[in-house]
């Protein structure tokens, strides 16, 4: 009788949770979904603008003075809420450790100046992506319903890692891969209560903004096919090579973040500045390279590039990238790692295909390979990086190819002992000693 009771008491303390996931969900759906449709709202239409400035000059000086009225909004931002800098990954995986408490009061504000801060880097054309930051906006959001039902703790706290995996897969229309992101590379706690609430928010989540706001998939792919049996062993050198490079990628971020920081003349206040006016720059010289980056990937599947402009097109991406992250500026990592893997992947697809090593039919599919190895190497999450690609593009006949790649080149960056990014980057938040 007593094990009835019990088991009766754990099943409407689960279920009680997965209401609770529904409603983070449905909340960090709003949010999000708001936040891609007001930012494809502007950032859609300055290129016909940037394109008019060879008749109207006046346009390239005042888009700058634009970007110096940005620069000073989120130097304030960025000082009035010192927790929005950077993606907000980080932050949100060491409150879940409980190494970083946040007053209960400091949520909203967090989530507010998260989306105004993150809204105006990436539209204003940094190479930064909304994924980071709309995982921290869910993160916020959890942690305020999840006080609704008295959950006053942090540590291990559901509606927290709930918050999460629904910002993830609101941002990418990947609610498998949000799960995975949050204990993957969360670390999260594997407990039922944990693992539902996560499941009922990424789900939610995903059916606000397909629903909602009419968001489809990020990238119409699902016709690419995978390389035939006898061309599948240029797989391998792929993953290694991305492996490789992934930890090129972590290194260089770390080494000029910290750099800047060390060596940088400008006030806090306005350390954003000198990303922004990069980005003035590029929008009216190579505006290919402005933002996340997923209209990049789009064109990359749509559109043939010669070897030539592939590599111009990663190398001014990759530096870019490593800029816009530099200066405390709020944005994510994620697009544009997938963006540099992308553009990796088409490049090898491209050669190899020349060579005679690939046929022409499966060429396409390296773009999600390089997407999927380029994430795992960085992030040293596999799976999420897996189902992140899949999910956003329909392809499931490149499933096992991508988790090939993956797991080669995960493999590849921790035999080259190099830390995944989001572990290094926690290491560079102050925290209160235990």
């Amino acid at each position: 009788m007593n094990r009835r009771h019990h088991g009766a008491r754990t099943s409407v303390h689960v279920a009680a949770h997965a209401l609770e996931g529904v409603a983070v969900g449905l909340s960090a759906g709003l949010v999000v979904g708001g936040f891609r449709r007001a930012h494809d709202a502007v950032f859609t239409q300055l290129p016909v603008w940037f394109g008019e400035a060879r008749e109207h000059w006046w346009i390239v000086p005042l888009w700058f003075a634009v970007l110096v009225v940005v620069a000073w909004i989120l130097g304030r931002l960025t000082r009035a809420v010192p927790l929005i800098p950077g993606s907000g990954i980080p932050q949100i995986e060491l409150s879940l450790a409980g190494r970083l408490p946040v007053p209960p009061a400091v949520w909203p504000r967090v989530l507010a100046a998260k989306f105004a801060g993150s809204w105006l880097s990436v539209t204003a054309g940094l190479s930064l992506g909304r994924e980071g930051p709309s995982i921290q906006m869910g993160g916020a959001l959890g942690v305020l319903i999840g006080r609704l039902r008295g959950e006053t703790r942090l540590r291990n706290n559901p509606a927290l890692v709930a918050g999460a995996a629904a910002g993830l897969a609101a941002a990418f229309g990947a609610p498998a891969a949000g799960m995975l992101f949050a204990f993957e590379e969360m670390k999260s706690r594997r407990s039922a209560v944990n693992i539902v609430t996560a499941l009922a928010a990424a789900f939610a989540a995903q059916m606000v903004c397909v629903h909602g706001f009419g968001l489809g998939k990020l990238f119409p792919f699902a016709d690419f096919r995978p390389p035939i049996l006898t061309e599948a062993w240029t797989l391998l050198p792929l993953g290694v090579l991305l492996g490789g490079l992934g930890v090129a990628y972590n290194k260089g971020l770390l080494s000029l973040k910290d750099a800047e920081a060390a060596h940088s003349p400008l006030p806090r206040g306005w350390r954003t500045l000198p990303p922004l006016l990069a980005a003035g720059a590029l929008a009216f010289m190579y505006p290919q390279v402005l933002g996340g980056g997923d209209g990049l990937i789009v064109a990359l599947g749509r559109n043939s590039h010669t070897v030539t402009a592939l590599v111009w097109l990663f190398l001014i991406k990759a530096g870019f990238s490593l800029f816009s992250y530099t200066g405390g500026t709020p944005g994510g990592l994620l697009m544009p790692m997938l963006c540099q893997g992308a553009l990796l992947g088409d490049l090898a697809g491209r050669i190899l295909t020349a060579a005679g090593l690939v046929s022409t039919d499966a060429a396409a599919g390296f773009i999600l390979f390089g997407m999927a190895g380029y994430f795992a190497a960085a992030v040293r999450a596999p799976l999420t990086g897996l189902f992140l690609v899949i999910e956003m593009s329909g392809a499931d006949l490149c499933l096992p190819g991508a988790l090939a790649v993956a797991l080669i080149a995960n493999t590849t960056a921790n035999r080259l002992r190099c830390p995944p990014i989001y572990d290094s980057l926690k290491e560079r938040i102050k925290t209160p000693k235990p």
